[in-house]
């Protein structure tokens, strides 16, 4: 796969919150592990982290405590590439946290929440300098998890996605639905996320979210019903341009298949399944993928483009442990989809 020699000029404004994850080793359980390892994470972060190894520019806006914890969240940050001056700490605050459970065989890997009263879900809007933060940008990428936080993460992405609407910068949603976190309090995810999906661009969802927000009926069963339930989304959002979505198949924990797809309103590419054997660690696969599509946004790329490099970068994130995907730009254009040998 080859590059583009044009893009679209302006930084990546990543807008979430950062976690800390504490994971077990496989086949260790939490309640009895004997140490977990800790990463630093966060959906919209690992977006901006695969973005900069792609050659592209990205900042995250966010907010950590003032602590040993949100000072080493800050500095993994910065090491990765992120531009970290809109990223705050709040004296007296916590970092949130969260522990992976990591499968095996047919066990499936567990995630318990940890992240009720954060540095990031108690904050509020006039906190973050959106304004200042989204000047110049390309593109500003949040997430359906800082809604799902509660009333005050609603608020938040509220007023981050306003702030790019009134600076003409185009909006990035991954609906990314949370089902633990939203059932968490009395919430209407319906509600509030087609509000949010009204300003978007770029959605990342697929066939099962449209079905939520347009209570519609949508199968995922062949190509023709996925591009079906986008002609609906572009109907419903008139200012959404793109919606990509991957399809995965377990067969074991360690064992999966992926395909990806891209729709734009004149154009769409749904990629061949991937067999991707021996998974070392699958979380922020998703986010690795959507890195990939927006580089191709990035780079004015078509939906064949777009979905092989999110193809690539979701594949290749599941080599790698931890949230992030840091692989250099060389390699994701020389993948091919096949294992090989040491390369000297």
């Amino acid at each position: 796969m080859t590059g583009s020699s044009t893009k679209r000029e302006g930084h990546v404004v990543c807008f979430g919150e950062l976690l800390m994850r504490l994971a077990t080793a496989p086949g260790h359980l939490l309640a009895d592990a004997p140490d977990v390892h800790i990463a630093i994470g966060g959906a919209e972060a690992n977006v901006g982290v695969a973005l900069t190894a792609m050659g592209h520019d990205a900042s995250i806006v966010s907010r950590l405590p003032a602590n040993a914890l949100g000072d080493k969240a800050r500095r993994s940050l910065a090491g990765a590439g992120l531009e970290v001056r809109h990223l705050t700490q709040a004296p007296g605050s916590r970092m949130g946290l969260y522990f992976l459970e990591v499968g095996a065989s047919l066990r499936p890997s567990a995630i318990v929440y940890d992240r009720a009263g954060s540095a990031f879900a108690t904050a509020r809007p006039e906190d973050f300098e959106f304004a200042t933060a989204l000047d110049g940008a390309a593109l500003l990428h949040v997430s359906g998890i800082t809604p799902a936080l509660g009333p005050n993460g609603v608020q938040l992405a509220k007023a981050a996605i306003r702030a790019a609407s009134a600076a003409g910068v185009p909006v990035s949603f991954d609906c990314n639905f949370r089902e633990s976190l939203w059932n968490a309090w009395d919430s209407n995810p319906r509600e509030i996320l087609l509000e949010l999906l009204a300003e978007a661009t770029i959605v990342f969802g697929n066939h099962r979210d449209m079905t939520l927000l347009l209570g519609r009926p949508f199968s995922g069963e062949d190509e023709a019903r996925r591009r079906e339930a986008a002609e609906a989304a572009f109907a419903h959002f008139p200012k959404l341009a793109l919606m990509a979505s991957t399809t995965r198949t377990a067969v074991t924990q360690t064992h999966h298949r992926i395909a990806a797809r891209v729709d734009l309103r004149d154009d769409h590419h749904q990629t061949a399944t991937l067999d991707v054997p021996e998974i070392v660690d699958r979380i922020g696969s998703g986010d690795a993928f959507a890195a990939g599509v927006l580089t191709g946004w990035l780079e004015k790329a078509g939906a064949r483009r777009m979905a092989e490099l999110g193809l690539a970068m979701n594949v290749l994130k599941h080599s790698v442990h931890g949230d992030w995907l840091r692989l250099p730009r060389s390699e994701i254009d020389a993948f091919t989809g096949r294992s090989g040998d040491v390369r000297r």
